[in-house]
């Protein structure tokens, strides 16, 4: 069956996103510059350093703007921006200001493309777009925090820039497997970065992070080497899609890369805590065997549960591992055509991994991944 052609708005949306493409930096500092102008107030809900995430606000709107023939996945995009959001302080009022400042950028660096009917498309479906969010974040707030306050209880680390952090929040914090939370540390207000759960919902109410820390990393390098025991720290509201449907009879064929493996360990602690029997298959990558500080950890889950496989991959050919990229290591050891596939770990694993699948005959919906612009396992 042929697909369904596009919608008149949604050609002149993806037209003027191509021709944005080659600027988008530029697009975006403009972006800024207009919000700013009209509401240098909006200044303040933004960390004093723009240049790591300046442009996470602007693109995800035109993520969202892409999606605007598929409402189902429209709605649930938006609905989790919008309840992110609050931990900005974004209220509704400040969302005419930015769609000005987005019509505004665009129009400036696509005037190529740009007629009237363009912005006509752009209005209708910015209008849209807000009022999904409007109405997510007034929902949310009748029910859940705008953030969470989390102790930290331990700081265990695993390498010389891996650490495992576990925290107690002061309320109850609702999550499932293989969903990440935006992080924010006392010595870095107002900067979020993302991080996947790496436990599933545990009777003690602890949660659990995997946290490396990278060069210039402002949140990750504060988690690994500052926060301690006693140290507070905000947590958004859960967010993404890479769980588990415990209705479905299908494997698990999972791809974890460097501290991508935490959410990796969530679900398979989620298929056991359902009763689960069904096959559970593991590829951990990484570029040095010393890389691989969870393995013991798999291994042991490994011995408790026959249908949990674990294979590690890396690139310094240790005994007992396997070689090359990651991708290519799973396709030798398909087809997996009962499976569905869990990517966590760089967006170029991810990337090549997804292209890999569905080269070998996966369906693309039944391969999960958030990649949230900056994935967690890149999150500063």
């Amino acid at each position: 069956m042929d697909a369904k052609p596009p919608s008149p708005d949604a050609f002149l949306i993806r037209r003027t996103m191509d021709e944005i493409a080659p600027v988008a930096d530029k697009a975006t500092s403009y972006f800024y510059a207009l919000l700013f102008l009209r509401r240098p107030d909006l200044r303040d809900l933004f960390p004093a350093a723009m240049e790591a995430q300046r442009d996470r606000l602007f693109r995800a709107l035109l993520a969202a703007a892409d999606r605007i023939d598929d409402p189902g996945a429209l709605t649930e995009y938006l609905a989790q921006l919008g309840r992110g959001h609050r931990k900005y302080g974004t209220q509704a009022h400040d969302y005419p200001a930015l769609g000005e400042a987005l019509i505004g950028a665009l129009s400036r660096y696509a005037s190529a493309v740009w007629t009237a009917q363009t912005e006509a498309a752009w209005v209708r479906a910015y209008t849209v777009i807000s009022q999904i969010m409007i109405d997510a974040a007034a929902a949310d707030e009748k029910t859940a925090p705008a953030w969470w306050s989390a102790e930290v209880v331990s700081n265990e680390r695993r390498t010389r820039d891996v650490a495992v952090l576990t925290v107690r929040t002061d309320q109850p914090y609702p999550f499932l497997a293989g969903q990440y939370a935006a992080v924010e540390t006392p010595w870095w207000p107002r900067v979020w970065r993302h991080y996947s759960f790496a436990s599933a919902p545990r009777a003690d109410g602890l949660l659990t992070f995997h946290v490396r820390a990278v060069p210039a990393g402002w949140v990750s390098n504060a988690l690994v080497n500052r926060a301690a025991p006693g140290s507070v720290i905000r947590l958004g509201p859960p967010a993404g899609t890479m769980t588990v449907d415990h209705a479905s009879a299908s494997g698990l064929l999972c791809l974890g890369g460097g501290t991508g493996i935490a959410p990796i360990r969530a679900l398979v602690e989620d298929v056991a805590a359902h009763g689960d029997r069904r096959s559970v298959d593991i590829f951990y990558g990484a570029r040095h065997a010393a890389d691989l500080y969870d393995l013991d950890t798999l291994l042991q889950m490994k011995a408790r549960h026959p249908w949990l496989s674990v294979r590690t991959v890396v690139s310094d050919t240790p005994p007992d591992a396997l070689t090359g990229p990651l991708p290519d290591a799973v396709e030798e050891f398909g087809p997996w055509e009962t499976h569905d596939a869990y990517l966590s770990g760089p967006p170029g694993m991810i990337r090549s991994s997804v292209d890999t699948l569905v080269r070998i005959g996966m369906p693309s919906h039944r391969i999960r991944h958030d990649l949230v612009h900056e994935l967690v396992s890149a999150a500063k």
